[in-house]
């Protein structure tokens, strides 16, 4: 038993979440395949009391999780079988022993709570233990079908799944191999005969009859094919296939390949060397039939095949105007499982879907869009837009993994179809507790990757995830925490949503070394919401897991970056791991770089830059740069009194380093005694700051920017000449006061942090912050900063506007008289 000790603070805005546990992962994940990331590959102000929680954990290693992210709404007929076939078999997460039985895992206080209600119903006899123990199996036998139920919809065939679509047209038989299409099965003594001959002529039978074994024995019970390939007499007969490989029919290597498929052989076999290599030399005398068939077998087989696919997309090239529909169908399943796209089959993809696109089913429709995301085949907007139209009127009748095949394409390639997103609000809450757990990953995913919120959707998302959290891969857990915080959205059940999520992470801690982008989403998304699970904080941020994130195909420094500074700033009581000072500055110069190349030059900020510095003074007054580099935006930073004049703070140059000739000023008793003392006695430091300006406002002038009467004028501020500071004529610059002496002037000011925002910072069609941006302004104000927006829908009109309703604009968002009430 591990115990984990859960410690909340819970209040809207100021809560950190913190969880401890005793216990370390040492399971490894068995079975873990490169699966969960191929398919990845191609976004109230109360208080609550305090409580403490103490939860018994069974230790990771009695845990067997199931997952199936495609079953997702509709049972088939075939899913019995399938269960009782792969009950042993997981694809992702597994925590039991290489035998890989079946442990299900069930919550001891959940049946504590349900049995008593039931006992209490019943009488009560004194002496009768039978009644007791007819009931206690009775209600044991019916959580086991129930559990069984569950499990079932939970469960995914990734090789099946994606294949539904061919069972809605009769030519796709010939297309693909059926293994659940009943075939006669042989007695075993006949089996055994077999074998005894192929000991006795020891390989001189013909092909035709070698063909003949292979199928009758491919037909015995399938509890008897496992022992059956480790019998040395079907390696006999396998080598004697091997020897005459070209004397086979071309119709004869298939069904020996069809045979090995029922029988399941392992995908590394020489027998299949022998024959991918023969049919690599013989496709060009095969037909298009015969070769998708070939591919769909090797798919059944699990067997990677590049050279063979790549003979077989040439061929397809070549013959393209041949194709029927159900073949374009299957081709594109073959390149998606292939997870490779060909280049050159790109443009005439699209224009066959454009082509079928009225014909196809529903279910073809999925999987068309399934090929191409998990090829990662790119795709026009138009022809997804043309694909989200089909789906979206007849949405209602499309089966629920169909439709999340379509929005994985949609996410994909980035298209923002409204009506889609709409229809999806409406259809798939009500489906949502049917669907399983991947499957429910996928349609969040989505929302949160198109920026689009939908309270229906999510909602039931949060509602259904707790009482399914045990079946989350370690990616599932992270896309969820990733999705709701992105979308900054708390479900009305969120500390059972949130609390159940951090849970599954801890028992997927072991998965994290495999997948430390994981465990960096899911942190991210929870640091977005303010929840701060500092042990799991702790372990991302130690050195050896840092290290691990070097190895990732994806870029973790940055995410690891905002991670830790978040935890700076947000939680100042943490004592855990911390990130280097040297990998700190790494990022940081890495993000400012990034910026000047890519952010600050952006029309609408140097538009914002330019007239506040007219407006307010000068470059001093203002200050484009990140204030804070790890949220990844930037800010324009202005300084007022609390008078409301501006403040100079962005001093490029040291006061020592500026020589006097430079500035033709005249030294002035008045001015030594201001300077010494920190202020003039006829002036206020807000008319030593205005008079100080004035020369630059008039060169300014002179290159065409608001004259200086115009922009005091906008400051609020007044320009005072003063004997005690003479400027000569050839003066281009005037003298700053030092940010020392300003700070001694005026000890309270007020620090704006000025938001240029744009679309990307805002939910689809809509003024919902996203939560990465929530976070960066929370940290600004928690830092000391007033945040103060210019919404792209009022600025972005504006730029189009006359020079004098920007610098208005401007003047009332900087002026606000509630800003300095708000930081007084």
């Amino acid at each position: 038993m591990a115990t984990v000790l859960i410690c909340r603070r819970f209040p809207r805005l100021s809560r950190v979440t913190a969880f401890s546990t005793t216990a370390k992962c040492k399971a490894e994940s068995g079975s873990s395949k490169s699966e969960q990331e191929k398919e990845e590959n191609p976004e109230t102000a109360n208080t609550r009391s305090e409580s403490a929680a103490t939860i018994q954990l069974l230790n990771p290693l009695d845990y067997r999780v199931l997952y199936n992210p495609s079953a997702y709404a509709k049972s088939r007929a075939a899913s019995q079988q399938h269960a009782a076939r792969s009950s042993g078999q997981a694809l992702g997460d597994t925590f039991t022993s290489p035998g890989r039985a079946r442990v299900q895992h069930t919550f001891s206080n959940a049946s504590c709570q349900a049995l008593p209600s039931v006992r209490n119903a019943l009488p009560k006899p004194k002496s009768k233990p039978l009644l007791k123990q007819t009931i206690s199996a009775c209600l044991s036998v019916a959580q086991t079908k129930e559990e069984a139920e569950k499990d079932k919809r939970e469960m995914h065939d990734s090789k099946e799944d994606p294949r539904m679509f061919q069972k809605g047209r009769p030519e796709y038989k010939s297309l693909s191999y059926d293994k659940f299409e009943p075939v006669e099965t042989f007695p075993l003594e006949e089996g055994d005969s077999i074998l005894h001959s192929v000991a006795v002529c020891k390989g001189s039978q013909s092909p035709g009859t070698i063909t003949d074994y292979f199928c009758k024995l491919s037909r015995l019970p399938v509890e008897q094919h496992a022992a059956l390939v480790s019998e040395s007499r079907f390696n006999t007969l396998c080598r004697c296939a091997v020897k005459n490989i070209r004397l086979f029919s071309t119709s004869e290597l298939i069904d020996i390949l069809k045979a090995c498929v029922r029988l399941v052989v392992p995908p590394t076999h020489p027998l299949l060397n022998a024959c991918e290599n023969e049919f690599c030399r013989r496709v060009w005398d095969m037909n298009l039939d015969q070769l998708l068939l070939v591919a769909d077998c090797w798919r059944c087989l699990e067997r990677s095949v590049p050279s063979y696919l790549s003979i077989l997309f040439s061929y397809a090239n070549m013959h393209w105007k041949d194709l029927t529909l159900p073949q374009f169908v299957q081709l594109l399943y073959i390149i998606g499982e292939g997870r490779r796209s060909p280049a050159d089959l790109t443009q005439k993809v699209e224009s066959t879907i454009l082509k079928y696109l009225d014909s196809f089913t529903l279910e073809e429709v999925g999987a068309v869009c399934l090929g191409l995301f998990k090829s990662l085949s790119g795709i026009s907007d138009h022809v997804m837009r043309k694909i989200a139209d089909r789906v979206y009127l007849q949405m209602e009748d499309m089966s629920t993994y169909a439709l999340v095949n379509v929005l994985k394409l949609l996410r994909y390639s980035r298209v923002d179809h409204l009506p889609i997103l709409k229809e999806l609000g409406k259809v798939i809450p009500a489906r949502i507790p049917t669907v399983n757990i991947q499957g429910i990953m996928h349609i969040t995913l989505t929302c949160s990757s198109l920026h689009y919120f939908d309270e229906g959707i999510m909602a039931a998302v949060a509602m259904s995830l707790p009482s399914k959290v045990t079946y989350c891969r370690s990616k599932d857990a992270a896309k969820f925490l990733w999705s709701f915080g992105c979308l900054d959205y708390e479900p009305p059940n969120e500390e059972e949503f949130y609390s159940s999520l951090i849970e599954q992470m801890h028992r997927k801690l072991h998965e994290f070394r495999k997948f430390p982008e994981h465990l960096l989403t899911g942190l991210l998304g929870l640091a977005f919401v303010k929840r701060f699970p500092e042990d799991l904080i702790d372990y991302a941020l130690r050195d050896e897991f840092v290290q691990k994130t070097r190895g990732s195909k994806y870029e973790l420094r940055k995410d690891l970056f905002t991670l830790s500074k978040s935890v700076e700033i947000e939680c100042p009581s943490y004592q855990g791991s911390r990130l280097s000072p040297q990998l700190y500055q790494e990022m940081t110069e890495m993000v400012l770089n990034f910026a000047e190349q890519e952010i600050y030059v952006r029309p609408e900020i140097v538009e914002a830059v330019s007239l506040l510095e007219s407006m307010l003074g000068g470059a001093e007054y203002v200050k484009n740069h990140m204030i804070l580099p790890h949220t990844r935006s930037s800010d324009l930073e202005v300084h007022l009194a609390m008078d409301g004049h501006p403040i100079p703070f962005n001093l490029k140059e040291p006061i020592t380093d500026k020589k006097l000739k430079d500035f033709g000023v005249s030294l002035t008793d008045d001015l030594m005694t201001q300077l010494i003392k920190g202020t003039s006695s006829s002036q206020s430091p807000v008319e030593v700051e205005n008079e100080a300006r004035t020369p630059g406002q008039e060169g300014r002038e002179e290159a065409g920017t608001p004259n200086a009467g115009d922009s005091a004028a906008l400051s609020g501020g007044a320009l005072l000449a003063d004997a005690g500071l003479q400027v000569e004529p050839k003066s281009e610059r005037c003298l700053e006061v030092p940010p020392s002496l300003t700070l001694k002037q005026q000890p309270r000011q007020v620090k704006l942090a000025i938001q240029v925002s744009n679309r990307n910072h805002y939910c689809y069609c809509s003024k919902r912050l996203l939560g990465l941006h929530c976070l960066k302004r929370r940290q600004l104000q928690q830092l000391g900063y007033v945040v103060v927006e210019l919404p792209f829908w009022e600025w972005f009109p504006l730029l189009k506007r006359t020079r004098l309703e920007k610098l208005s604009y401007l003047h009332y968002k900087v002026f606000d008289p509630a800003l300095l009430s708000r930081a007084g």
